[in-house]
């Protein structure tokens, strides 16, 4: 990925030598470069330096926590914070249609330009979208939102490419399960705290709309965020505990970046086989935010609902992160369990919502204003199912989530091929989401838009299993990421493991 200019930043530690030692991750005397942000610096009895993937990985969930993570505070409430969710449905459908053209080429852009002029772009655009809602509750300008939820889909495509390829080819391969799980810890306290705004603001608002301060409180946090991607190191810059470097393009061009876009299919056609799995990725949350929490709660319910879910989401993370990262177990076979996983909880935590939706109200009935009293406060005797449902639903997400990425970045570890799935990913993801808010905004009924999410959900996990269960092995060669780069082994090898490489490539070729 491009160069970029060094920001500086103080670092609050005591400096320590050199050469290193990262306790966790084996030992290694390789020096690094001199410069600040080589310098060592002992945390916890560990050794980090802020070009380490580490420090980076934090850097990029600091910046995900303050901006998709207040985005999905905001829209966890249902509708955006709005009594009719209609409005939050035409932005929904405006962002994710844009998301998912530009997620598709935002690979071959984030290659280009580097990660950290990639991430600042992609920051921008949130702290916009929540300022349309703050907008529309005193002008009532629909446009406004609309174009906030595109300009944002151009936005977070960039964002949500960068971060992927930062969280799938820096860290090293025994260690993917357990930085996707810090990521979304992170990245889903945003959530958690962002929907504390709203509990606080509205813990006696039993009506509707959520308040002015809750729009402004998203808008400051989203705006730091966006400011705190400026700071990132591009991939080049940033080097391993190992002392190896990330597989880039020295010398990108838009051409080669096209290319290579091309080339990760071609060279992989199997990788289609993905694709439903990565459309089917974030359908569920229009049913989930829109039509249940929306729609049978309160507003005060609804925002403890949506705490509840993202609190959810990090134990979910943690859990399967932490056991795709179980090294006595065989990589292809970890694979192989964590599809039988999340297959059995598509039908368990699924099958429990459709006991529950079939006994609920149509979506006319819920849509008269004489509902809105009928609505599940936290005090109903009727409140504890749903809400309890609702977690669960939580927790799937983030196994979903963090299961896919483990799966694409078991398939690579070079940061050209991983960028272009992500952005692959967020594409087909977005499309997704696109088609499903556009279902929720024509008012498709809810037990129409349940059944088709469980469906689409169930129906990707069994196209994409021959991929899952066949294509993952037990490492990924370095001889492989190399085809889709300009670098040699020499580039990316750390110096003192050089030689023994070189003697096993030769050895290989004889």
């Amino acid at each position: 990925m491009a160069d970029a200019k060094e920001s500086t930043v103080a670092a609050d530690a005591q400096p320590v030598s050199q050469p290193h030692i990262d306790v966790g991750d084996g030992q290694t005397t390789e020096p690094r470069p001199s410069g600040w942000m080589y310098r060592g610096y002992k945390v916890f009895g560990h050794e980090l330096w802020y070009a380490s993937p580490k420090v980076q990985l934090f850097m990029v969930a600091l910046v995900c926590f303050l901006c998709p993570g207040m985005y999905n505070a905001l829209t966890g409430l249902g509708g955006g914070g709005q009594v009719d969710p209609t409005v939050q449905d035409h932005a929904s459908t405006a962002l994710y249609s844009v998301f998912a053209v530009v997620g598709f080429l935002s690979g071959s852009v984030a290659n280009k330009l580097g990660i950290q002029v990639t991430l600042t772009i992609g920051g921008l655009g949130y702290c916009i979208y929540a300022a349309s809602f703050l907008c529309f509750n005193h002008t009532g300008n629909v446009g406004f939102v609309i174009f906030a939820g595109a300009y944002l889909g151009v936005c977070a495509g960039l964002l949500w490419t960068a971060q992927g390829a930062i969280m799938m080819s820096y860290p090293p391969e025994h260690s993917k399960g357990k930085y996707i799980s810090w990521f979304w810890i992170i990245f889903n306290l945003g959530a958690v705290i962002g929907s504390l705004i709203p509990l606080g603001q509205n813990i006696n608002n039993q009506g509707g709309t959520v308040t002015d301060g809750t729009y402004i409180g998203f808008i400051v946090l989203m705006l730091v965020g966006a400011v705190l991607a400026v700071v990132l190191v591009n991939a080049d810059k940033v080097i391993r505990d190992d002392g190896s470097k990330i597989v880039l393009m020295k010398n990108p061009t838009w051409q080669s970046e096209f290319i290579g876009l091309w080339e990760c299919i071609s060279l992989s056609p199997w990788v289609v086989a993905l694709f439903p799995m990565f459309f089917a990725s974030n359908i569920f949350y229009t049913y989930q935010q829109n039509e249940l929490n929306g729609a049978h709660f309160n507003v005060r319910a609804r925002a403890l609902n949506n705490l509840l879910y993202w609190l959810a989401q990090i134990f979910g993370a943690v859990m399967v992160g932490y056991s795709l990262d179980i090294t006595s177990v065989r990589r292809s076979v970890r694979a192989k369990i964590s599809f039988g996983v999340l297959f059995s909880l598509t039908f368990i935590i699924w099958g429990g919502g459709y006991a529950w939706q079939r006994q609920q109200v149509s979506r006319a009935v819920s849509s008269q204003d004489s509902y809105k009293a009928q609505k599940l406060d936290w005090t109903s005797d009727g409140f504890l199912g749903p809400m309890f449902l609702y977690i669960f639903y939580g927790l799937y997400d983030s196994v979903w989530q963090t299961c896919i990425y483990w799966y694409m970045g078991s398939l690579s570890n070079s940061g050209r091929r991983t960028a272009n799935m992500a952005g692959f990913y967020k594409g087909f993801q977005s499309a997704g989401a696109a088609v499903f808010s556009r279902l929720d905004g024509l008012h498709y009924e809810y037990n129409t838009v349940f059944a088709v999410t469980w469906a689409v959900t169930a129906a990707s996990l069994l196209i994409a299993a021959p991929v899952i269960c066949l294509k993952i092995a037990d490492t990924t060669d370095l001889e492989t990421d190399l085809k889709f780069s300009d670098e040699t082994v020499e580039d990316v090898v750390a110096p003192s493991a050089l030689p023994a490489v070189l003697n096993d490539k030769s050895a290989a070729v004889a």
